[in-house]
């Protein structure tokens, strides 16, 4: 039973009482139950362009999907993602999680600010916030707090592990 329903039951509910109109109660019980039928009505009209909005997005993120795979020439890879627990594919093909998934490990690429050398790195050695730049032997610190400035510091871009 809708929520309109349910308010139109209350009402005959009270109809079938048989109060005095005029009494105070009775107007405090029809204003209630008026009250009830426009709720009933706007969560009714919210549910349904809730419902028509979440169609849109759908063909939205369809045709965006559609478009991606053209521009970039990339086709949907889910191989690469199992294991890794991301929910989201970002435009570049893959998870979108900055890593792939090679032989169980996930690996990280990171060029050192100082002298450029790109290293190779396991999430071990990120989960450890330091460590030394083995081309000059600066200290890189490892921050995740925020993505966009991140990036900007001490970009770490995803890499594929050679196979062996």
């Amino acid at each position: 039973m809708s929520n309109s329903e349910r308010a139109s039951y209350i009402r005959g509910l009270m109809d079938g009482m048989e109060l005095d109109p005029n009494a105070k109660e009775t107007k405090l019980f029809s204003a209630i139950i008026d009250l009830l039928d426009d709720l009933s009505a706007s969560v009714e009209e919210m549910e349904d362009g809730f419902e028509e909005l979440s169609e849109q997005v759908d063909d939205i993120d369809h045709d965006l999907g559609d478009l991606e795979e053209e521009y970039y020439g990339l086709e949907d890879d889910d191989e690469d993602d199992e294991g890794c627990g991301c929910h989201h594919h970002g435009h570049h093909g893959g998870c979108g999680c900055h890593h792939h998934h090679h032989s169980g490990e996930m690996t990280f690429e990171a060029i050192c600010p100082s002298c450029g050398k790109t290293i190779e790195l396991t999430e071990e050695m990120l989960e450890q916030d330091t460590m030394l730049c083995p081309g000059c032997g600066e200290t890189l610190e490892f921050d995740f707090g925020d993505d966009e400035e991140d990036e900007e510091e001490f970009p770490v871009e995803e890499t594929e592990e050679d196979e062996e």
